[in-house]
């Protein structure tokens, strides 16, 4: 398998391919085609083609590509062979939500606990997650082997956050605020930027992108 770096956009298409992938796979199908996975995903099937191609040769022209056998493929690279441990620091309307996805474990992200600063908040549970208080971050990290942060919080501590996360063990930050963190070396950080996303969308429909190509 090819280990070399991706792009995000990249990433963002294996993801979705292996959503529809699993779905296919409960349903017993057995093969897919490169248009069915565009057409699922929003790409076109020369670009499922070149994302799928750098990894190795999986389907055959005319006969698509093995369920089972792609979907294995893209839970490996995309690093899903074993279950992380994430927290929700921020327990308002955005981190309660999250806490409620029940998608997130079916996916290989197990919520272990969530932090807030509300004393109000804390000492509740959603959906089985304790809602802890923010002044127990670390050892409750620590103690909860907690690898992922999602962080749900206002601007304002968002990078004291990121930096107490880091600090704590935490490997990969998921930032829904619109505050840039720099948590150091070896915590990946990714951005939920819902206007960037929205921004996005609107290019997509304004540039009514289509789909084409011939393939497995």
């Amino acid at each position: 398998m090819n280990t070399r770096r991706i792009s995000d956009s990249t990433v963002r298409r294996l993801s979705g391919y292996l959503r529809y992938l699993r779905q296919l796979s409960a349903d017993g199908r057995p093969v897919v085609s490169s248009r069915e996975l565009a057409d699922e995903t929003g790409t076109t099937a020369a670009q499922v083609r070149k994302d799928l191609s750098q990894f190795g040769s999986f389907g055959q022209r005319g006969r698509g590509y093995p369920v089972t056998a792609l979907r294995d493929v893209l839970i490996r690279i995309l690093g899903l062979r074993r279950q992380w441990r994430v927290c929700v620091v921020g327990a308002g309307r955005l981190g309660s939500a999250l806490l409620g996805y029940e998608d997130l474990a079916r996916r290989g992200f197990e919520v272990v606990a969530a932090f807030e600063i509300d004393p109000a908040k804390v000492g509740r549970s959603v959906r089985g997650v304790p809602v802890l208080p923010v002044e127990e971050l670390e050892r409750e990290i620590d103690m909860r082997g907690v690898e992922i942060a999602i962080l749900a919080v206002p601007d304002a501590p968002a990078r004291q956050l990121a930096q107490r996360l880091a600090a704590a063990g935490v490997t990969g930050i998921l930032n829904f605020t619109s505050t840039k963190i720099d948590p150091g070396p070896g915590v990946a950080v990714r951005v939920m930027d819902i206007a960037v996303e929205l921004e996005g969308l609107s290019y997509t429909i304004v540039t009514g992108a289509s789909a084409g190509g011939a393939g497995p």
